[in-house]
């Protein structure tokens, strides 16, 4: 590669790479934390194999509708309520929020805290709820 063109459009060329670091770490992201996201199918096998499912939404978002069996610890109380859970750091945990992304937050968490298989559902309940799957309030 010519020196002469790096030099005269190095803002491009620091464009590409930070936009090739960006696309590496959206595949290799949840790899490399130990978490993986659990699309619906995934979540649903998952729920079937009786992994733990954990809703970390907040109470009103929770009593409003949520997966049944969910088990409900917001995720503001999570790392205050991680012994709770103690028995299940061997099993594998689904977590769950309204749209992925306080899951995302939980499952580090969880993992930090030595829980061995930890996902995170993609799309949370809205991607749960708009693939027909059940929901309950009680």
């Amino acid at each position: 590669m010519d020196v002469q063109f790096l030099h005269d459009n190095w803002m491009l060329v620091a464009l590409a790479v930070a936009s090739g670091a960006m696309l590496s770490w959206s595949f290799l992201g949840g790899k490399l934390s130990g978490v993986e996201d659990a699309d619906t199918l995934k979540s649903t096998r998952l729920y079937n194999d009786d992994a733990l499912v954990l809703d970390v939404r907040e109470d009103k978002e929770y009593a409003a509708g949520h997966i049944p069996k969910a088990r409900h610890i917001p995720l503001g109380q999570l790392a205050g309520r991680l012994q709770e859970l103690d028995k299940f750091k061997g099993k594998p945990v689904l977590v769950t929020c309204r749209s992925g992304q306080r899951s995302a937050r939980a499952c580090g968490i969880l993992k930090k805290a030595g829980f061995e298989t930890v996902y995170n559902q993609a799309g949370g309940i809205i991607a749960w709820e708009r693939a027909n799957l059940p929901v309950t309030q009680k």
